[in-house]
């Protein structure tokens, strides 16, 4: 899958450095992954929870922190929307959160 706004995602581990191997960890199974569905996404992450039909949520540096992406599974293409602590993510609306 082609991750877009990468380089948002390395900005957040270099403030955050305690994100940094987690967050290189999802990038690396994303961007080798073809998944066709969330069904796909769940599998190679048990701890993700499904949002809706295109948003998940990731546990991040041990449930710390929360990344929320979109996927297009028809075009293999994955949107990193929020990157944020726990805290920070208990106060937005991950449904339609577009921090990056």
């Amino acid at each position: 899958m082609n991750v877009i706004k990468y380089r948002s995602l390395k900005e957040y581990w270099d403030k955050h450095p305690q994100t940094q191997k987690s967050l290189k960890f999802w990038h690396a199974v994303i961007r080798k992954a073809q998944w066709q569905s969330m069904n796909d996404v769940q599998q190679a992450f048990s701890k993700c929870k499904t949002l809706n039909n295109e948003r998940v949520h990731f546990e991040v540096a041990g449930g710390d922190f929360r990344l929320i992406a979109a996927f297009d599974f028809s075009s293999q293409t994955c949107w990193i929307q929020f990157s944020g602590t726990h805290t920070e993510y208990d106060r937005i609306d991950a449904l339609s959160v577009h921090r990056f």
